[in-house]
C-alpha cells in the first residue's frame, strides 16, 4: 500500500498525523510526505532562502525516521492559491506516490495555506489518472484513492468521524517533530506557545473520546467516484462508539 500525506508546511504532517504515518510504517505501507510551501517566512532573523533551506533540511531528516519520501512542492509559505502551476505539481506529486490513501487538510482549517492545500487535494487527486494533464510524471492507473482529512491544531472547529489509536507510537512522533527544531522558535515568537502544544494534549483528548490513551483524528472525503472504507486507516476506532 502507498500512503501519501500532504501537508501545507514542514511539520504539518507530523503534528497532526504523525502517529498515523508511523502506524502505516510499521504495516510495512511505502509512505510519502508532500510538503507545498518551503516555510520561507518562518523566522524573524534569517532571510527567506536560509529558513527554507534549514525547514528543507529538517523535514526531509524527519521523514526519514519511519523511512517516508519527501516530494518538496517549493512554494512561497503563507501565499499557497489555487492555480493551473499549483495544480499541475500536486497532480504530479499524486503521480509519483500513486496512493491507494490520502491524508490531507480539513478544507475549512485556521490557515490558509492548510485549507487551501486541502481543497487542492480534494478537488484534483482524480486528475492523477488523466492522461490529457501533462506532468513529469506519468498517469497513474490504480482508480481514484481514499482521502481523509486530518485534524486541525487543537481540534478547533473539526468533528472526527475515526479515530487512530496511536499509543504505542507516540514517541516516535514526539521524535518526527523534534526534527523541526526552527519552527519551536517561530511559534512561540508568533502564538506564544512551544510546538509541544501540539502533542500530548491533543493526542490524550482525541484519546479520550475514542476510548484509548491517545488517538489521532480524522474524517472522510464522501465525494462520487471514490470509496469510503474505514480499515483503510490503521487502528481505526469509528467515532463516538469507541470500537475498532
Amino acid at each position: 500500500m502507498n500512503v501519501l500525506f500532504v501537508g501545507a508546511h514542514p511539520d504539518d504532517i507530523e503534528a497532526a498525523c504523525g502517529g498515523t504515518a508511523a502506524r502505516y510504517a510499521q504495516q510495512g505501507a511505502k509512505i510519502f510526505f508532500c510538503v507545498a510551501t518551503n516555510g520561507n517566512v518562518g523566522s524573524t532573523t534569517l532571510a527567506k532562502h536560509e529558513i527554507a533551506a534549514i525547514r528543507k533540511t529538517e523535514a526531509r531528516k524527519a521523514a526519514s525516521i519511519i523511512g517516508a519520501e519527501l516530494l518538496w512542492l517549493d512554494f512561497d509559505d503563507e501565499f499557497l492559491i489555487d492555480s493551473v502551476e499549483t495544480r499541475h505539481a500536486f497532480i504530479n506529486a499524486f503521480r509519483i506516490a500513486d496512493p491507494d490513501v490520502v491524508i490531507c487538510h480539513f478544507r475549512q482549517d485556521y490557515n490558509p495555506d492548510h485549507s487551501i492545500s486541502g481543497f487542492i487535494v480534494d478537488e484534483c487527486i482524480h486528475m492523477a489518472g488523466v492522461p490529457n494533464i501533462k506532468t513529469d510524471a506519468p498517469p497513474t492507473k490504480k482508480g481514484i484513492p481514499h482521502v481523509y482529512f486530518m485534524d486541525t491544531p487543537a481540534g478547533v472547529g473539526f468533528e472526527p468521524e475515526i479515530f487512530v489509536d496511536i499509543s504505542d507510537v507516540f514517541e516516535k512522533k514526539v521524535e518526527m517533530l523534534a526534527c523541526h527544531k526552527s519552527q519551536n522558535d517561530w511559534m512561540l515568537s508568533l502564538f506564544n506557545y512551544e510546538m509541544d502544544a501540539f502533542l500530548e494534549i491533543p493526542a490524550r483528548f482525541r484519546g479520550l473520546q475514542a476510548g484509548v490513551p491517545m488517538a489521532e483524528a480524522f474524517r472522510p472525503s464522501y465525494r462520487w467516484g471514490r470509496g469510503f472504507v474505514q480499515h483503510y486507516l490503521p487502528d481505526c476506532l469509528a467515532a463516538q462508539q469507541g470500537r475498532k
